[in-house]
């Protein structure tokens, strides 16, 4: 099996073409991702060991904002709530902290959770949930893969040699 971090960048890189094209239409062309670790609940890591990966898109060393700090505060709310952080922000703020972000722009799906941060909060929630489906999506590749060439392996790891 790939290891997560293959198939989290190969996800990045299969919708980095829509994100192209959707910065033609955004406020400007920068972007940090955070992908959580969706083996990792908040009851098991401490959130900076959760994190998967992160990355950049546009220069960094130009942004008029932390990128990255307000992706890692979204996907620490999203990781923490298990649920994308339009929900607390709008929905349910009573469980809002006093540091959390009031800025939306995270996704979760199943145990996926990606935030973005860097274009206007819609569209950072949609980059999120594109990386998040593609990444579930080459997950379900994997184990589909792992089944049908070796149908007698018993766990989703590397095959056991004897």
């Amino acid at each position: 099996m790939r290891s997560q971090i293959d198939i989290v960048t190969d996800a990045i890189n299969l919708v980095r073409p829509s994100i192209e094209l959707l910065f033609q239409r955004t406020n400007r062309q920068e972007l940090h991702i955070v992908v959580m670790n969706p083996r990792l609940k908040p009851w098991e890591a401490e959130f900076e060991d959760a994190v998967l990966h992160e990355e950049s898109l546009g220069q960094p060393d130009q942004w008029s904002l932390p990128f990255d700090q307000m992706a890692r505060q979204k996907a620490r709310q999203a990781w923490r709530g298990q649920k994308a952080n339009i929900n607390g922000q709008l929905l349910h703020p009573a469980s809002l902290r006093e540091d959390d972000l009031l800025f939306f722009g995270s996704f979760v799906y199943g145990d996926i959770v990606v935030a973005c941060s860097g274009v206007q909060q819609w569209y950072d929630m949609l980059i999120s949930g594109w990386i998040a489906v593609a990444i579930e999506q080459l997950y379900i590749h994997e184990y589909q893969t792992i089944k049908a060439e070796s149908p007698g392996q018993q766990t989703f790891g590397p095959e056991q040699s004897e």
